[in-house]
């Protein structure tokens, strides 16, 4: 009886002196090599844009549904898409001193009651 607890004390040591190696490996190998370009962590505020000169573009065939949208941003931006009534986004062109256009499809103009804009730089 004595020898069996000392033997599955001895196999718990065991387990666990095993699975703590295996933790201390696995930690030990998270590392950054000298290729990475950069890491870290933080936080900072989001300035956003100012949207200006909204205008909706009607399709000349039926003007109930809404072809295009235009519109200014207060800053460059290198990416930019717009949704109108939480549909999918649409990519933009950048035309001349930060005015965008962006082509819509399948969004009716009484349905397009929301501009969202996303855009980045």
């Amino acid at each position: 009886m004595f020898y069996s607890r000392i033997s599955k004390t001895f196999l718990v040591t065991i387990v666990v002196l095993v699975f703590a190696t295996a933790a201390y490996a696995f930690a030990a190998s998270n590392t950054f090599s000298d290729a990475t370009n950069s890491a870290g962590d933080g936080t900072d505020t989001i300035s956003g844009y100012t949207v200006s000169n909204v205008a909706y573009t009607l399709d000349t065939s039926n003007p109930a549904n809404v072809t295009q949208v235009a519109f200014d941003l207060d800053a460059a931006a290198t990416t930019v898409k717009v949704s109108l009534s939480g549909e999918a986004l649409q990519s933009c062109t950048e035309g001349p001193s930060d005015h965008w256009t962006c082509a819509i499809s399948g969004v009716t103009a009484t349905a397009a009651n929301n501009l969202r804009v996303s855009a980045a730089q």
